[in-house]
């Protein structure tokens, strides 16, 4: 499957899945490899023509099969009634690539994910340079992790219990400044519409309305 003869614009995967079918039960009607090989009848036939133009499938009445040479180098050339019946010359996998221009597609791919690959790790250890460590704590014979505090959270003993946030100087609340249900900060500035109470109520609601629905 991975050879550039089996590329989309090649023999394609449903050629593939044709052949494999053929060479475990050769002489198959269209009907019959429909059902061995998943195929849809339409791409059966147009597979099956594509094949026979490349000297790889034979028809004989409603039965197909594979030509002697399909699987085994394809080294044979056409007879003159196959090349009188528009038969090309394929000695190989590779000179069918060639053939349709797909040479080298499956090498570019490889190189592709690998690229995407690199750069998937590259953001994910720029992300692990933003993040606080961890710290290791044994309790009762076991070791526990306890997650670095995020930026957006704030210790507990600056918060409220109505919400707001304390000044660590003053001990008095802090003005705009609201602890979330999470423990992240909110800062209700003067552009804001709605009071803390009114978005805790409305976030309310959403969820209760997105609960509901699902």
């Amino acid at each position: 499957m991975g050879h550039d003869a089996f590329a989309h614009h090649a023999l394609g995967s449903a050629a593939l899945m044709i052949i494999s079918a053929l060479y475990a039960r050769p002489a198959q009607s269209v009907t019959d490899l429909i059902a061995s090989s998943s195929v849809s009848r339409a791409t059966a036939y147009r597979t099956l023509q594509r094949l026979a133009r490349h000297g790889l499938v034979q028809h004989h009445g409603e039965t197909w099969t594979l030509t002697p040479h399909a699987l085994h180098g394809i080294d044979q050339l056409p007879t003159t009634a196959e090349t009188a019946a528009g038969i090309q010359a394929a000695q190989n996998w590779d000179e069918i690539a060639q053939q349709s221009g797909t040479a080298g597609t499956a090498a570019r791919r490889k190189t592709l994910h690998a690229d995407e690959r690199a750069a998937y790790r590259q953001a994910l250890e720029r992300l692990a340079e933003h993040r606080s460590r961890a710290v290791v704590i044994v309790r009762d014979g076991r070791q526990v992790l306890v997650p670095g505090v995020r930026a957006d959270e704030i210790p507990p003993a600056w918060r409220a219990p109505d919400g707001r946030v304390l000044d660590p100087a003053t001990g008095q609340p802090a003005k705009g400044w609201r602890v979330a249900t999470d423990g992240r900060l909110i800062l209700i500035g003067p552009a804001d519409q709605r009071t803390y109470d009114e978005l805790a109520a409305a976030h309310a609601q959403a969820l209760s309305e997105w609960e509901s629905a699902a």
